[in-house]
């Protein structure tokens, strides 16, 4: 059985793909299409979700349905789950989400909350909703996106990584629980991307994986692992620090981090002030 057979018959018709109008989300969106899935597109930007529907019509021979929302809204979250009622939805893939850099004490709580209620409880509210229903039909996939940062604390990115510790617990802890159902949860831990990510959260980049090689080795793992780690420079960061103790590991990842984030601007505080005057 090749691979678009797997899919289809494994987690079809439908597949739900947040954050699909860009980068990874779009990614996958293209490759269930290409493996014979009818998808649901989610993400804010609606111009962009029906460009791309109109794409995976057009090669593929998908259905589509664009829902333009905020998932960071109780609206938004509810409102996927009104628009996908009445299909048959088998794979559900959480790919929206941001973050954010710099230093912690600089952080905006306003935009730090916003990243919180997308990047996990939007996760967590559509995997209850989509795991219940994958339950009862005896068959269903869900992928979520982790992150090598999530392995560990990384200073400068402390919360955003802190979200990818979240969701990383929350695929292995349900992995477990849900396969005797017949679902199957994967966490995709990827390093670097080539998307819109880092203009967002404000890092400088070198090497990074493409989002269509994370979306098809996260895919070709799901139903056979519990965690994939897409692209070679994410296999080396994440195996050349996993024998290291967590402390040491955080240690190595603040400098990484520090590397992408430095050309920002640090606030000093009064007191750091005094102290240096």
């Amino acid at each position: 059985m090749n691979s678009s057979t797997h899919l289809q018959e494994r987690y079809g018709p439908w597949a739900v793909v947040t954050g699909a109008s860009d980068g990874i989300g779009r990614a996958f969106a293209v490759e269930a299409a290409r493996a014979g899935l009818h998808v649901v597109l989610v993400a804010r930007r609606q111009e962009r979700l029906e460009a791309l529907a109109r794409e995976l019509e057009r090669d593929h021979g998908a259905r589509t349905l664009v829902f333009a929302c905020d998932l960071s809204t109780q609206s938004g979250r509810d409102g996927v789950v009104s628009a996908t009622s009445d299909l048959d939805v088998g794979l559900f893939i959480a790919a929206a989400g941001f973050g954010t850099s710099g230093p912690i004490l600089q952080a905006s709580l306003e935009q730090e909350r916003v990243m919180l209620d997308l990047n996990c409880f939007a996760p967590l509210a559509h995997c209850v909703h989509f795991g219940q229903r994958f339950a009862q039909r005896g068959r269903g996939g869900i992928i979520l996106m982790s992150s090598l940062v999530g392995w560990q604390g990384t200073p400068w990115a402390a919360h955003y990584s802190a979200t990818k510790a979240y969701i990383q617990t929350l695929a292995e802890g349900m992995h477990l629980e849900l396969k005797p159902r017949g679902v199957d949860v994967l966490a995709s831990a990827p390093g670097p991307v080539h998307s819109g990510f880092a203009l967002q959260a404000d890092m400088r980049m070198g090497a990074a994986a493409a989002p269509a090689d994370v979306a098809k080795a996260s895919l070709a793992a799901l139903g056979r692992r519990t965690t994939v780690v897409p692209g070679l420079l994410s296999k080396v960061l994440t195996y050349s620090l996993a024998p290291l103790p967590r402390t040491v590991r955080t240690r190595v990842m603040g400098s990484v981090m520090h590397g992408m984030t430095k050309h920002q601007k640090v606030q000093m505080t009064s007191v750091e002030q005094r102290a240096r005057s």
